[in-house]
């Protein structure tokens, strides 16, 4: 073997400790704490010579952004939607958009309902609906109001609102002021075709005057203690209860009462004192419903599938026949049968029923979702809040809401009595849609309030957008494209 060929050889195979022993030399000593155990790592590691480079990252994943969700498209899909839904502005459109569209499909329904009716009134066909449609701009505007205005000043109204309710609802009592309808003395005559419901104001004044009142008990601290919890909230509630069964609306006390209920259990009363509370509204419940041979028929209609000898189930029935009759998807709009003098209050409580015959199972479910929606992004606001008005005041909208739309859809499909409770956004009637609209632009302004929203609002703002555009530009030369 030539020398050259030799020393290249041994050069060779003296590199694994030359490279050792620099590294040995250049390593820092290590603590006495550290042991031989590192040692031993160190120069094994060393003389393994230098690492391979790390492999190139794929061009579709960065070096800080998460793993992609196994799983396939159904757990991509999943992640997508659970990310849409953490977004801070989510209930605020939620809100904001499922009110709108239940109103407007409302105000369709109502017109497509309620032609039959106003020609047998001898009234235009569109009589309802423009009485539908001023009281829904009107129900706009009043939302518009409630979303800008300050938390404080939503506070400040509760009072005046409750005064006003109780004096109103007082005033229906009164001989020749109160009107009566379908049986119910709870109505006050404004001049021509109009006519207002103050019970359907006093849900909203107890809702926000019961958040009041709990939200200073709870910053004094005072919730603690069962008086201050029921007094003088459960006497003010019983109050507005014996003023509207003065009137006969059984309907409208069950909502008032499932409130109050909403307001306690958010308020964390303890199980006995709700489970108290809860028996005595049952047993005056029970008491009302058996003095009443009408309440009586109602509650012996549920699961009906025959009008009965003397027609007593008719309503009940013919609202399973609209529903069976829709299909998938409808015999369109307009082209129902049922509202052709078979059906009664085709417009106002069994507008569910229309709405299924003429858009099927597909115009049902949408406006399931819709409500879905709302009830879903509502509760998301009342547990996000850190402020307790906001959570009783949002709690109780919600519960008021979604109540009132349980017993609705529930008598339409014959599982619960005929309350007579009307859709809320959806059925005709200008003295529910008003405060429920109100109620609607409450949740929009507490969605507003939360901090992530209210920095996201902010940003969409032109004249900041502009600015941080401004400082994310940099500066190009003059002769640069």
């Amino acid at each position: 073997m030539p020398a050259e060929e030799s020393s290249a050889a041994a050069a060779r195979g003296n590199r694994p400790r030359v490279s050792a022993a620099i590294s040995r030399a250049l390593a820092p000593p290590l603590p006495a704490s550290a042991g031989a155990p590192l040692g031993p790592l160190l120069r094994v590691r060393s003389a393994t010579g230098p690492r391979r480079p790390a492999a190139p990252r794929s061009k579709g994943r960065t070096a800080g952004s998460p793993r992609a969700p196994r799983g396939g498209a159904a757990r991509r899909l999943y992640e997508r939607a659970r990310r849409a839904w953490d977004r801070p502005l989510t209930a605020y459109y939620l809100i904001l958009g499922a009110g709108l569209l239940i109103t407007v499909l409302g105000l369709v329904m109502v017109y497509s309902a309620s032609m039959i009716k106003a020609l047998e009134l001898n009234k235009p066909g569109s009589y309802f609906f423009r009485k539908q449609f001023l009281a829904a701009v009107i129900g706009a505007v009043l939302m518009a109001v409630a979303a800008r205005m300050p938390i404080k000043l939503h506070r400040a109204l509760s009072y005046p609102l409750l005064l006003g309710a109780v004096f109103l609802m007082a005033l229906v009592q009164v001989p020749g002021i109160g009107m009566s309808i379908n049986g119910n003395q709870n109505w006050l005559s404004l001049g021509g075709p109009f006519q207002l419901q103050p019970s359907e104001f006093g849900k909203l004044a107890l809702v926000l005057w019961g958040a009041d009142l709990l939200a200073r008990k709870q910053d004094k601290q005072l919730l603690t203690q069962w008086k201050h919890m029921l007094v003088p909230l459960v006497p003010v509630a019983f109050l507005l209860l014996g003023l509207i069964m003065l009137g006969g609306d059984m309907g409208t006390a069950i909502i008032l009462t499932a409130i109050l209920f909403g307001l306690l259990w958010l308020a964390g009363a303890p199980t006995r004192l709700f489970a108290g509370v809860l028996a005595f509204a049952t047993v005056i419940a029970l008491v009302l419903i058996k003095t009443s041979p009408n309440r009586m028929s109602r509650l012996a209609c549920v699961g009906a599938t025959d009008p009965g000898p003397d027609d007593s189930c008719w309503q009940a029935v013919h609202g399973i026949y609209a529903l069976a009759s829709g299909g998938w998807f409808g015999s369109g709009l307009g082209a129902s049968v049922e509202k052709w003098g078979q059906l009664p209050e085709p417009h106002t409580d069994f507008i569910f029923a229309i709405t299924g015959e003429e858009l099927g199972l597909a115009g049902t479910l949408s406006v399931l979702a819709l409500f879905a929606a709302l009830g879903y992004a509502s509760i998301r606001v009342a547990g996000r809040t850190e402020d307790p008005f906001v959570r009783y005041a949002a709690g109780g909208v919600t519960t008021w809401i979604m109540v009132q739309f349980v017993i609705n859809i529930g008598a339409v499909l014959g599982l619960l009595p005929i309350a007579g409770v009307p859709l809320p956004l959806f059925s005709y009637g200008g003295s529910a849609l008003l405060p429920t609209m109100f109620a609607v632009g409450l949740l929009i302004a507490f969605a507003r309030e939360e901090p992530a929203a209210k920095a996201a609002l902010a940003m969409r703002r032109p004249g900041v957008r502009w600015k941080t555009m401004r400082r994310r530009v940099k500066k190009r030369p003059s002769g640069e494209r």
